[in-house]
């Protein structure tokens, strides 16, 4: 082997071997963050985690490494909860520089850790150790690049290509949904609608992060980042079709908190990447993918004595609420076949990937009202208060 291909090899020998971290962290959080719960309940969770088809297509069918910067933060979040907060930054700034659409989560980590600090004793000390943690760790990862202005210039305009414009293809986002009716990128130029997607974006993050301000815990911190990342992904600036791993990484830490929420959020995750996912023929990986997912989720197991899991679930929502739901899936049925099958009209050539946007921005936009809810309830119910006992030694 050649000196020169040496680094790129380790490169990768080291990728592969963080690609397994995501499943592997997520599986000890759920086992120690569960503790007491049935062994079948675990077992389930930690079957639906590892065949999560999301993380599956985008990683292993897209080619994408997100594997890397999700389990580097699931790691933080752990930290977060083991009450080692130094290593939680310099996991989370790990995530963040391997990928910065981790810093859709970046609004649950300062709210939380902030909050924290502010209810102990010498609340100025502990926010200044962390934060020289944060500016140690970046300090470290930028050290090639500090040599010169140009060089760091070079690598923030990478960071944030403004050029690429608000949205591209069809992603499920305020943007590009809302762009049937208004027309953004011919009224606004980008350095306007950057600010528009900022404020947006603050905006919506800004709920979930005064919660955890003012009542840190532990449950509410997997609420804030998926409140946060859903905020980045509904409105931010040039969001991609995989962000939606984001949200779908906490949701997936509260399976069984939140069983159906996670199960929806998956399938319209699925149904939002649908679009690229073709133009990359996984369509059959999809679909198996996909069925297998749901297989697994009805899975005849006992989550309470006198009934399934499933039975259980259902015993949540009215029947009013059960039909919606099954209207809307017999509707995305038909409308799978009919973008595989019909060519659609030569007028409105995109006129598949317009609808298959606008439903999913819907259910995101309703799981991201609900979870905010749910989360400004959490001191209500007096859950997880992060004053208890640690749960992960």
């Amino acid at each position: 082997m050649d000196w020169h291909c040496r680094p790129w090899t380790l490169n990768l020998l080291l990728c592969t071997l963080l690609e397994v971290m995501r499943p592997v962290v997520a599986l000890y959080f759920i086992a120690v963050y569960y503790n007491g719960r049935k062994d079948e309940d675990l077992v389930w969770a930690h079957a639906l985690i590892l065949l999560q088809p999301c993380a599956i297509l985008i990683d292993h069918g897209h080619f994408q490494y997100n594997c890397i910067s999700l389990g580097l933060t699931v790691g933080a979040i752990a930290a977060v909860f083991s009450t080692r907060e130094l290593v939680a930054c310099v996991l989370f700034c790990l995530a963040l520089n391997h990928k910065q659409m981790s810093a859709y989560y970046a609004p649950a980590f300062f709210a939380h850790l902030l909050g924290k600090c502010l209810h102990r004793q010498n609340p100025f000390f502990n926010v200044i150790r962390l934060g020289l943690i944060v500016l140690g760790t970046f300090t470290v990862v930028w050290w090639p690049f500090l040599y010169s202005k140009e060089a760091i210039l070079e690598v923030l305009a990478r960071l944030a290509p403004l050029e690429r414009g608000i949205y591209e293809d069809y992603v499920s986002s305020f943007w590009c949904c809302t762009s049937l009716l208004i027309k953004w990128k011919q009224r606004f130029s980008m350095s306007t609608l950057s600010y528009f997607a900022l404020g947006a974006t603050l905006t919506a993050s800004l709920p979930s992060m005064v919660q955890q301000i003012s009542a840190p815990s532990h449950r509410g911190f997997l609420y804030a980042l998926l409140n946060s990342s859903f905020a980045f992904y509904l409105f931010s600036y040039q969001v991609h079709e995989k962000s939606v791993l984001l949200p779908l990484l906490p949701a997936s830490l509260l399976v069984l908190d939140e069983p159906f929420l996670f199960k929806w959020l998956t399938i319209n995750s699925m149904l939002s990447m649908y679009p690229l996912l073709r133009r990359d023929g996984l369509t059959i990986c999809y679909i198996a993918l996909l069925f297998l997912f749901i297989l697994m989720y009805y899975a005849p197991m006992q989550s309470k004595e006198d009934g399934s899991r499933s039975n259980y679930i259902a015993q949540r929502f009215p029947k009013f609420w059960w039909a919606l739901i099954s209207f809307y899936t017999l509707f995305l049925v038909m409308l799978h076949v009919l973008y595989l099958f019909v060519q659609p009209p030569t007028r409105y050539p995109f006129i598949f990937e317009a609808v298959i946007t606008a439903c999913a921005f819907s259910q995101f936009a309703i799981l991201a009202i609900y979870t905010n809810i749910k989360q400004w309830r959490l001191p209500i119910d007096k859950a997880h208060s992060s004053d208890v006992k640690e749960k992960v030694n």
